[in-house]
């Protein structure tokens, strides 16, 4: 016999369940959507693997030799307030 605890979380879970079963049999009755989810996962793979190696260089650890002072230019970088150039401002233009 099923406890009322049993009985209770089951309940709470047939909705993810019901979910998780209808995209699993979804996907195994596709035939060009698996297909299509390859090539996104191989494109995936090259943005985040492959093209950061190559255009994104670690930048802490060829400033800095010990964790302590990345920590530090990272704290220090955050806690800072810039202050706008005066550049940035744009002129105020007289109304009339």
């Amino acid at each position: 016999m099923v406890s009322g605890r049993k009985l209770r979380n089951m309940t709470i879970f047939r909705p993810l369940i019901t979910v998780a079963t209808f995209y699993v049999d979804g996907f195994r009755n596709m035939k060009i959507g698996k297909k299509l989810w390859a090539i996104i996962f191989i494109k995936l793979f090259v943005m985040f693997a492959i093209l950061k190696v190559f255009f994104f260089p670690n930048y802490l650890k060829e400033r800095f030799d010990t964790n302590q002072q990345r920590a530090d230019f990272v704290l220090e970088q955050i806690s800072s307030v810039q202050k706008p150039d005066a550049s940035d401002k744009k002129p105020v233009e007289a109304t009339e």
